[in-house]
């Protein structure tokens, strides 16, 4: 899949002082796209969809 074709969002809870300090996500059903919001054209990691999950669940304990 192209990343030309992938949906882009921010989460509804970043909440940073300056509103592009956060991560982006596009989510296919095989892969979690994951990019800095300051740099869309920069660098990107993709993980499985189980990785992710731990991940935030994670985050979301350790906040």
């Amino acid at each position: 899949m192209s990343t030309v074709e992938l949906h882009w969002f921010k989460s509804s809870y970043s909440d940073s002082s300056n509103g592009n300090d956060c991560i982006e996500v596009a989510p296919t059903p095989t892969t979690i796209h994951i990019r800095d919001s300051k740099h869309a054209d920069g660098a990107r990691l993709a993980v499985a969809p189980a990785t992710w999950t731990a991940f935030v669940t994670y985050a979301s304990r350790n906040a």
